[in-house]
């Protein structure tokens, strides 16, 4: 098998070097990816394959489902993406099975996707373009980036506005109450660990009213059982990501401590971890979950 899988991309070589077996749509022109890489960008890309589950989300909020034909193994929002075939996961591409697919463009991310793997497929006249979100600004202008290769400006723009709304709610109830309640944030079970201040989560944590107990220089800190009781969280969240049977065992040792303010208050809680790791749309609905979780009256207030 792997004799063939070698002449299989040894072949592929030779026909781009040839500058035929392409595929089908010409290159229009080029255009700056987020690490400042000049791509060719097809006029109309009609093969796109997702490199990362968070692009699949956006190309699915952008209603261009279509072009996709190959996505990452845990791509598995909407439940549509599950159907679509599988170029292995986004740390571990599957390079032969990506150019089986006959991509005409495919759509990368800084934060997992392995370079070499960018640069071999690019080096195979594959069109590369690269994101790089790291906040919620970035994300909804990689929303905007999207749109424009896909031909979905005016979707991309629509969306941004809704989730810009959707943002601007939250930071305006977060700002009626002077009281930042403590935050954990376990993301990790043995050890515990949690999220610094350059993540995702942080800035939910923060826009949402909270104040991160985890934040730090590190970006995802470790903790002792010791060090979490002496922080005293007020408010103490656990992602369920899909070992969910596990975190509510987590949340229930957690409850052996009643002297931890979230305890006595039963304010611990079990979340879906894509709503808070995944730079697409749906962060957006992870942080109105943290404003109902951190600020409860709050919320209640505004209905």
């Amino acid at each position: 098998m792997h004799a063939i899988v070698k002449t299989f991309v040894l072949f592929w070589l030779l026909l781009s070097a040839l500058g035929i077996g392409l595929p089908p749509h010409a290159a229009a022109g080029t255009a700056a990816d987020q690490l400042g890489r000049r791509v060719s960008v097809p006029d109309d890309p009609g093969r796109v394959i997702s490199m990362a589950p968070s692009i699949t989300e956006i190309i699915y909020a952008l209603k261009e489902e279509n072009r996709l034909k190959g996505v990452t193994r845990y791509s598995d929002f909407p439940a549509a993406a599950k159907k679509l075939p599988r170029i292995g996961s986004y740390v571990r591409l599957d390079i032969e099975r990506i150019l089986a697919l006959n991509p005409d463009l495919c759509i990368a991310t800084k934060d997992g996707n392995p370079k070499t793997v960018v640069d071999r497929l690019t080096s195979l006249n594959i069109p590369v373009y690269v994101v790089n979100p790291h906040d919620l600004d970035s994300i909804l202008n990689t929303i905007l980036e999207i749109g424009a290769i896909l031909n979905a400006d005016h979707r991309s723009k629509t969306l941004i506005g809704d989730l810009r709304r959707r943002i601007q709610r939250v930071e305006d109830r977060a700002a009626q109450s002077d009281y930042r309640p403590r935050v954990f944030f376990q993301i990790g079970i043995s050890p515990i660990i949690s999220a610094g201040r350059d993540t995702f989560i942080h800035q939910l944590i923060d826009t949402a009213g909270g104040v991160n107990l985890a934040a730090g220089s590190n970006a995802y800190p470790r903790f002792s059982t010791e060090q979490v009781l002496a922080l005293e969280p007020e408010v103490l969240i656990i992602t369920s990501m899909a070992r969910q049977a596990v975190f509510e065992q987590v949340r229930d040792e957690w409850r052996r401590w009643p002297k931890i303010p979230a305890v006595r208050d039963d304010r611990i809680f079990l979340v879906d971890s894509d709503l808070f790791d995944r730079p697409s749309p749906r962060l957006v609905s992870g942080l109105e979950l943290l404003i109902r979780l951190i600020h409860p009256e709050l919320v209640e207030q505004s209905q």
